[in-house]
């Protein structure tokens, strides 16, 4: 069995941390088997979501259609003021787009969360408040997230992690998203 595994994250500026963080669990995962997918950036500037309008925009049919098929979720988002960022939360708003699906939301797939920012209470926060949205959307979020302080770890491109820690953490998280959708009927 494949599993593809979609990676959302990341901010409105390319390679960012929190991109380079996703990276780096996506890695995981593809070591693991899967197929990855990775939706950053400027694929996630999305119309605010709006449960009454059906029509969707290119950007937007391909985060739907990517989560539709996915087996198993990665979530990296930066932590803007004790939180995640508006822009991962509008994109975890179009799970709305799956309420009807045989597998409604996120359910029976494993989610691997990363909050990454510039100081301890941000990425733990923002850590926090993801795994409590995943559980919202029937998601499974892996027993292992990860709180990524840009002030003392810096993320090279590609998902070059040079602290050893954060990166067993991260391909841990990616491997943990892979183990669990193989469990799954």
């Amino acid at each position: 069995m494949t599993v593809t595994v979609v990676g959302i994250g990341g901010s409105v500026r390319s390679d960012s941390q929190s991109e380079r963080a996703l990276h780096a669990v996506l890695a995981g995962a593809r070591d693991a088997g899967a197929k990855v997918h990775a939706i950053t950036g400027s694929s996630l500037v999305l119309p605010f979501f709006d449960p009454t309008v059906t029509e969707r925009t290119d950007s937007a049919h391909e985060l739907v259609e990517a989560l539709r098929a996915a087996d198993g979720v990665v979530i990296s988002s930066p932590g803007y003021h004790g939180t995640f960022s508006g822009l991962i939360k509008n994109a975890l708003d179009y799970v709305e787009d799956l309420r009807q699906d045989d597998r409604p939301y996120l359910d029976g797939r494993a989610v691997g969360c990363v909050g990454t920012a510039y100081g301890w209470q941000a990425t733990v926060t923002t850590l926090q408040q993801l795994r409590s949205v995943v559980h919202a959307l029937r998601g499974w979020p892996t027993p292992l997230g990860a709180a990524v302080n840009s002030a003392e770890t810096r993320l090279g491109p590609d998902g070059d992690v040079p602290d050893p820690k954060v990166s067993s953490t991260l391909h841990t998280i990616g491997q943990q998203v892979v183990d669990f959708a193989l469990r799954q009927p």
